[in-house]
C-alpha cells in the first residue's frame, strides 16, 4: 500500500485508536503518527510501548500539521475537543471519528470545525471488551465493516482517500446516512448491549442464584452477556444518551417480542416457539456465512 496520509493524529488512545495505529503501521499507510489522551497515565503507556511516533500532551499539539485527525473519545467529549483543536487544524485536513452514534457526533462536531477541513464521520464495527492503549492489535478490523456517514457536499477525493485508508487496514467500507446508521446500530449493537447489562444486573439481584453458581456455570449463554457487559461504561452511557430515539424504538419492539414469547411459553405453544427459534437460527447462520463470526463452539474467541 502507498502512504495515504503524511501525519495522522489520534485524539484518544484506547482500543480503537491503538488498533488503528498498529494496522496503519502494518500496511505502511501513514508517514508519521501522533496521539494524545486526557490521562497522563495513558500517555505514559503509549510512550512506553511506542504506540505512535509522537505522544503529545495536548490535542492542539497533536493535530498541528496533521492531514488526518481521528477523534477516538466518548461521544460526550467530542464537542469540547472539536472546539479545542479547531484553530490548530491544517487547511485541507480530514477530521473523522470512530463513535458508535453518528447524528449526535455530527451535531456536536461539525459546527465547531472550520470550512477549510473535511469532516467525514465514521464508525468501525469492531471491538472487544478490553480498553486502553495496550489492548489494540493490527488485525482488529480485518474483514469487519467500517461505516462512513459523509455530510452533504462532502469532497469526493477526501472521501475516497479515507475509504482507501480503512480498506488498507483490512476493513470493508460502506456509506450510509447518519439517521439510518443510528437505527441499524440500535438493532445490531446498542440494544443488545443494554439487554446484556440488564441480564447481568438481574443475575446480580436474583439472590436465589449464588455468586459461585453464576461464575461456575457461566460457560452457558450468561458468559457472553458478561463479556458484552464488560464494555467501557462511559462510552455506553454516551451511546444511549445520544441515540435515545432509535434505541427506545428498538426496545419497544423487543418488549413486544418478549411478551409474545412469554405468552407462548405460558400457553405451551411449542409450534410458535419452534418456528421463532428456527427463524432466528437462520439469522445466526447468515452472520457466519458473511464471515462476521465463526461457528466454533467458543465463537472463535481466545479470551
Amino acid at each position: 500500500m502507498r502512504v495515504l496520509y503524511q501525519r495522522v493524529a489520534f485524539i484518544g488512545l484506547g482500543l480503537i485508536a491503538s488498533s488503528m495505529a498498529h494496522a496503519m503501521r502494518r500496511a505502511g499507510l501513514v508517514g508519521q503518527s501522533a496521539g494524545t489522551a486526557r490521562s497522563e497515565e495513558t500517555r505514559a503507556i503509549a510512550r512506553e510501548i511506542n504506540l505512535v511516533d509522537e505522544v503529545c500532551d495536548t490535542a492542539a499539539e497533536a493535530v498541528r500539521g496533521a492531514d488526518l485527525v481521528v477523534l477516538c473519545m466518548p461521544i460526550g467529549a467530542m464537542q469540547a475537543v472539536a472546539q479545542e483543536i479547531a484553530p490548530h487544524l491544517s487547511a485541507g485536513a480530514t477530521v473523522t471519528d470512530v463513535g458508535s452514534v453518528k447524528q449526535a457526533v455530527i451535531d456536536a462536531v461539525a459546527p465547531q470545525l472550520p470550512d477549510t477541513v473535511h469532516f467525514i464521520p465514521g464508525h468501525p464495527l469492531a471491538g472487544t471488551e478490553h480498553s486502553g492503549p495496550r489492548s489494540g492489535f493490527a488485525s482488529l478490523f480485518d474483514n469487519r465493516w467500517c461505516i462512513l456517514t459523509p455530510l452533504e457536499g462532502c469532497d469526493s477525493v477526501a472521501l475516497r482517500r479515507l475509504e482507501s485508508l480503512w480498506q488498507g487496514m483490512g476493513a470493508n467500507v460502506d456509506l450510509m446516512d447518519a439517521p439510518h446508521h443510528d437505527l441499524v446500530l440500535a438493532v445490531t449493537s446498542h440494544t443488545p448491549h443494554l439487554i446484556a447489562y440488564t441480564m447481568v444486573g438481574v443475575a446480580d439481584d436474583l439472590r436465589r442464584v449464588t455468586d459461585s453458581e453464576v461464575i461456575k456455570y457461566s460457560a452457558a449463554g450468561f458468559r457472553d452477556f458478561t463479556r458484552i457487559a464488560a464494555s467501557d461504561p462511559t462510552m455506553w452511557r454516551d451511546v444511549f444518551l445520544t441515540n435515545k430515539d432509535a434505541t427506545l424504538e428498538i426496545l419497544g419492539r423487543f418488549t413486544e417480542e418478549l411478551f409474545a414469547l412469554q405468552r407462548a411459553i405460558r400457553q405451551g405453544d411449542g409450534a410458535l416457539l419452534h418456528d421463532y427459534f428456527t427463524r432466528t437460527r437462520a439469522i445466526r447462520r447468515g452472520i457466519i456465512d458473511a464471515g462476521q463470526d465463526t461457528d466454533a463452539p467458543d465463537f472463535g474467541r481466545s479470551r
